[in-house]
């Protein structure tokens, strides 16, 4: 058996953020889950569907690993990266470090998972591994999956070799904070800017504010997109409230990241940003409910009311980021 000692454990409410806060926690950082979402330039927004699908997709953060990259590079701390198609040599990966007392970052599908409460393939699944023994693996969740919880290490090994929409080759990742790391007040306004200039100006249409008034146009037809509306429209909307898009968990973390930064930086831009970042969230909460009752009603008004919110959101969330480029 090993395991990390004197390991803070604490599950947060988003995966990535999660192993980031065990990982550096470890390494003497603690922030708070809003300074480490904005500080990585998180937020984003995606409306995602192909032929593939059975049904579309809305994220509202950058992608996977993407956040955990852009946090390393901010607070300038060192970030090493494994990736391999070899079993063998992923459990090397993660095993090495843990024996030497440091907890590892892994990417994974959470379907494989067995403490994982709702059994859907998702590649993008971030967790800190602590420790091991002859059958589980010892991880860190987030607080709605149990926090500290365990796996066995057959199904840890599943979820690490699994294939398909943004998996990784058995990815796990290490961090370390040596000298003096960069205060993070001091990279707030840079990562504030970088994450407006990509809202604002999206490569394709379907991401950033481009992508909400794309998914405006296309949430009211919906129900013509599915061929089991009551179970995509319930799942959708718990996943945009819960786990994606919605005021609950990507619009509310950054709003209290703006509210905690405008503690520290005087700025009208930062202050006006905010309080359009607290209206759009009760707003996203707005669509998921109404998405989750056209799931039980069948009728397609809620699906053209959301799709109205969705085009006002498109505009706030614009204007908020504009603000906030200026600071």
């Amino acid at each position: 058996m090993a395991m990390v000692e004197d390991l803070d454990a604490r599950g947060m409410q988003h995966c990535e953020t999660t192993a980031l806060g065990v990982l550096l926690r470890h390494e003497g950082i603690d922030l708070s889950e809003p300074m480490l979402f904005g500080l990585g330039s998180g937020l984003s927004f995606v409306y995602w569907d192909s032929k593939t699908m059975g049904f579309p997709f809305l994220g509202g953060r950058v992608k996977p690993f993407e956040l955990t990259r852009n946090l390393a590079t901010a607070l300038g701390l060192g970030l090493l990266v494994e990736e391999t198609t070899s079993p063998r040599k992923a459990w090397q990966n993660v095993a090495a470090p843990i024996d030497a007392g440091r907890p590892v970052g892994l990417q994974l599908d959470s379907y494989h998972l067995d403490y994982f409460s709702t059994k859907v393939h998702f590649g993008g699944h971030v967790v800190a591994m602590y420790g091991y023994d002859e059958q589980d693996a010892y991880l860190v969740d987030t607080d709605s999956q149990g926090g500290a919880v365990s796996t066995s290490l057959a199904g840890l090994a599943r979820a690490r070799a699994e294939r398909g929409p943004m998996t990784a080759r058995h990815r796990s990742f290490t961090i370390t904070a040596s000298g003096s790391p960069t205060p993070p007040q001091d990279r707030i306004i840079p990562a504030i800017r970088t994450c407006a200039d990509a809202f604002l100006n999206p490569p394709i249409a379907n991401l950033g504010h481009r992508g909400i008034e794309k998914a405006a146009e296309q949430v009211p037809k919906w129900l013509r997109r599915s061929d089991d509306p009551r179970e995509d429209l319930s799942r959708t909307a718990v996943l945009m409230e819960r786990a994606g898009t919605g005021g609950a968990l990507f619009r509310n973390l950054y709003r209290d990241f703006l509210a905690e930064s405008a503690r520290l930086i005087d700025s009208g831009h930062l202050r006006t940003g905010h309080a359009l970042y607290a209206e759009a969230a009760a707003l996203w909460t707005q669509v998921a409910a109404l998405v989750a009752a056209t799931g039980e009603s069948g009728d397609a008004k809620d699906l053209v009311q959301a799709g109205s919110i969705l085009h006002e959101l498109s505009r706030i969330e614009r204007d908020a980021m504009r603000e906030l480029s200026l600071i």
